[in-house]
This record gives structure tokens, sequence and C-alpha cells, in this order.
């Protein structure tokens, strides 16, 4: 254990920005079970549905509040064709899913199947269109297909297809990984298709489009300058530069090593561990520079960033289909979900939304579904972002660290042993605190420093396990799970000389949240 204590201050009565309830968002995409047999069981399934939408599933993401749901991928949108997904599920033509597994796809879930996904869920529905294998005229025709209300030939077909009031659908994005997947375009080409797409991306009555251009992968800085230059420098005022599209996007997923040895979920070294945190915190080095390109040409903040795909990528489980990407969840990556929304919070004035890849039976999932028993498992991570949800759209109050922070270096990269975030109530009447202890194997005391406002401490939970390779399942399903933290917190005398402070007291791999109440 470390003898010296980290100290912070936290001024709760200077609110800096608001933390997007949209920095908590999801992403489904066709790929192995995340629609199929993971959303979508169909109506005729024992497991209990509502029009073929599996009930627990959409329970479950409920009790997250979830604000959003990107779909249908990831690199399946550039080879989806939406009308394909329309009509009588048993008229809808056939299709194979040439990225995830060659398998072939019935498009029983399109459209109407996932706006009512996101009607049952109470989320923003984010399309991604299909800018690498489809045409401006089939995405501008989606989004009125979707969107415009009195008459149109795409109004006539959804009313025929059983929906007669439109929908509200704010995000599109003009593209997916156009640099790969989605058409392994130039910067420069893509730039061009973003403006042209993005003007027939047209808004409908009262529903105005939030255009999302695909941005840069990882650290592409080239592709970010190259879509701001191609919008010019962006005004301050209405009468200035307009830009075609309203944010773009970034790609980044944490790994132990390079692409092609990205390392297991399970049975991890103590060194692919902390490779994995330095990895992991390398989002705010991608975030502040990606910001910073941003800034010189769009000096107010005009344009969004949105992290629209981030987590672990881990190798698949044995004995999965290594197309459908299906793998483990540990509490090594409920800390890589909890260090990565400290940052989000600290970039929040340019980063808007944030999609972790992805939200059932994939990669860094909230949900795993069991194909023979049909149990439900909720992850280490879905409990991450559970206990952070009192964040969303409050404002946030910086953690100023005193001194030097602890510091380690994995993979040719240092990064921070403890993180922390915090945000106070729009109503200013409560706060949440959040804390993060990353070191494998040694507790760690943080003591923060709270002014501006007379607190009292609130609800405290924690979430770690008695080894980082702990993971949930349906034998053991609260294998890792929060659990009450109030022996872990308490009001002190700080050793700094800083007067009362309020002291936690992290365990190895952990993470906490403390409620305050303030007057």
């Amino acid at each position: 254990m470390s003898t010296q204590p980290t100290s912070a201050v936290i001024n709760l009565d200077l609110p800096q920005r608001t933390v997007s309830r949209h920095l908590y968002g999801h992403f489904a995409e066709h790929l192995g079970r995340c629609i199929y047999g993971g959303f979508w069981v169909g109506e005729d399934s024992e497991i209990p549905n509502t029009r073929g939408i599996r009930q627990d599933v959409v329970d479950a993401l409920k009790n997250l509040n979830i604000p959003n749901l990107r779909w249908p991928g990831g690199c399946f949108a550039d080879e989806y064709h939406w009308r394909d997904g329309i009509g009588p599920r048993e008229q809808r033509p056939k299709m194979v899913n040439t990225h995830w597994g060659n398998v072939v796809e019935n498009n029983h879930f399109g459209t109407h199947e996932f706006m009512d996904l996101c009607d049952l869920l109470e989320a923003e529905p984010y399309i991604a269109g299909n800018v690498g294998s489809g045409t401006v005229r089939e995405m501008s025709e989606w989004a009125e297909y979707l969107t415009r209300d009195g008459d149109s030939p795409m109004v006539e077909l959804r009313r025929a297809n059983g929906r007669e009031e439109p929908w509200k659908v704010k995000f599109w994005g003009v593209g997916n990984e156009n640099w790969g997947c989605g058409g392994n375009m130039r910067a420069e080409a893509y730039a061009d298709l973003a403006r042209q797409y993005s003007t027939y991306l047209r808004d409908q009555g009262d529903n105005k489009l939030y255009r999302i251009a695909g941005g840069p992968n990882v650290d592409d800085f080239h592709w970010t300058e190259t879509l701001m230059k191609s919008v010019g420098c962006v005004s301050c005022n209405s009468m200035g530069v307009q830009s075609p599209y309203q944010a773009i996007s970034l790609h980044y997923y944490t790994m132990t090593r390079e692409w092609e040895n990205k390392g297991k979920a399970l049975g991890f070294s103590d060194d692919e561990y902390y490779r994995t945190m330095a990895n992991s915190q390398h989002i705010d080095t991608l975030l502040t520079r990606h910001s910073t390109i941003m800034d010189h040409y769009d000096p107010c903040g005009t344009i969004g960033l949105v992290l629209d795909e981030w987590g672990t990528w881990w190798q698949v489980e044995e004995g999965t289909n290594p197309g459908f990407l299906y793998q483990q969840n540990t509490m090594r990556d409920a800390l890589v979900a909890s260090t990565h929304f400290d940052i989000f919070n600290k970039h929040s004035k340019r980063l808007v939304m944030a999609n972790i890849a992805q939200t059932v039976n994939v990669l860094q999932a909230m949900i795993l579904t069991d194909e023979e028993s049909g149990a439900l498992v909720l992850t280490p991570t879905y409990h991450v972002f559970e206990m952070n949800k009192g964040h969303h759209d409050q404002q946030a109050v910086d953690v100023e660290f005193k001194g030097a922070r602890e510091r380690l270096e994995a993979a040719d990269k240092r990064f921070n042993v403890v993180t922390a975030s915090a945000t106070v109530s729009t109503e200013g009447d409560s706060a949440l605190i959040s804390l993060s202890n990353v070191s494998l194997d040694e507790s760690r005391v943080v003591e923060l420093d709270l002014r501006g406002r007379s607190w009292e401490v609130g609800e405290a939970r924690i979430l770690t396990s008695d080894s980082a390779n702990d993971h949930n399942s349906p034998v053991v399903p609260d294998a890792v799970a929060p659990r009450d933290f109030a022996a872990g917190v308490s009001v002190v005398e700080g050793t700094a000389g800083s007067g009362v402070v309020l002291r936690v007291e992290l365990p190895a791999h952990s993470f906490a949240t403390v409620s305050l109440a303030l007057n």
C-alpha cells in the first residue's frame, strides 16, 4: 500500500461544462450475436420478448438510462442497403455479411425493428449511413423515409409498411471507417464525399439532423485536419461559414499489444494488465491532439468530436466463431471503462458523444447471453455504466490533483494510478465523484479537499474483486458486482494541512463512486 495519500481539490461551486449523457452511448452492429440472439429473438421465441425484441435486454439497458444506440454498424453499415430491411420479413432479400463471419443475413431486423427497439429503450437512434457501397440518393431517401411528415414517395412507402407518423432521428453518421472497411479512401477524397452526402441529408420539418462525418482512426491527425480544412474556418456567429456536418468521429480500441496480438480476455499476466491500463489512458492524448487541431479551425467548438467506437478488443474466446468477436469481460475491462469516463469528463467541451463497442455479446459488451440456457449476464463493464449514470447531463467540476501524481509506465506510455472525475447536479443540490485505482495489487488512499459548498456524504459504492481476471457467468452472475462502500469513506483532517477532507480508501484494482448532498 502507498503510504502517501493522493490529494486533490474539487471546487464544488465552479462548474465548468456539461457532461452530456451521450458520452455514455452504445453501439449495436450486425455482428455475431449482437443483433440476432442478443437484441432480437423473434416473436415466436420462448424467451420473453416484445415484438421479437428480447425484454430482459431492454430492461437491463433501461436501468443504465441508455442515451443513444448506434446502428447498423460498424463495417456492416457500408454494405447495408436499408430497403432490404423493410416490408414483410418473409419477403426481405437475404445478404452475406462479408465482414463478420461470412454468414447469411436475413434482414429480419431492419429499420422498423431498430426504431421499435429505440422506443422501448427510450434511447435516441444513431443511424450509420452507407457511403462505401451506397449512394447519395439512398442515404437521402432513408432520412426522408424515417423523418418526413406530410406526403412524398418515401412517406407513402413508410405508411405502406405500417408506420403513419415520422420518427425523430437526430444523429446520422456519414459512413464508417472510410479510411478502411468503409471504402479505403484517402482523406481528401472522403472529405469531398462527406460534404456531398451531408448536403443531401436534409432536415425534414422540425427534425434537425446532427451529421457526423467519418473521422480518423486512432492517431491519423492528417485525416482530422483534412476534414476541418474542407469546412474552412467555422465562424462563431450564424453569419459565418456553416459546416455541412456538425461533428467528426474517432475510433480507438484498447488492446494489450499490436493489432495482430491483441491479447486474451482471461488469464492475462501482470505485464499485460499494465499494458492495457497504459493503452487505455492513451485516449487522453488522442483526444487532446485531435481537439487541438479542431480548435485551430473551429475555436468556438461548433463542431463536435464523437468517439463512436471504443473499448477493449481481445482475441475471441476459444471455440467461438472468429468473425463473431465474442470475448469475456473482467474487472480489467471495467477499469478500462471507468478511466475512459474520467477522461471523457475532462474533454466534454469538445467530446459530445461516445459509443462503447458493443452492447451485447460482442467485444466489451454490457450484456452476455448464453446460447444454451438463454441466461443473461451483466458484465463488470455494465456496472461501471450503471454506477456512473448520475453524471448524465450534469455539470463537470474539475478534479485538480495536488503535487506530482503517481504514474507508472508500460507499453512505452506513462499512465496515472488514480483517476477521478466529478459532477454537480444541474439543481446544485448534489454531487457525484468517481474514482479508480488501477494498481493491480496495492490499495490507494485519496484525500479530496471539497471547497465552495458545504457537503455531507451520501451513498458510497465500490466495484472490485479478488482478482482482476474475475468475471461474471451464468453460474456465478455476481462475481463482480457493486456493493456498499461506506466503510471505505470517512471525513477526517487532511494529512496535507488542508483542513477537513473526504478520505477514500480504494482497494487494488477498484472503481468507486461517492455521492454528496450539497447545502
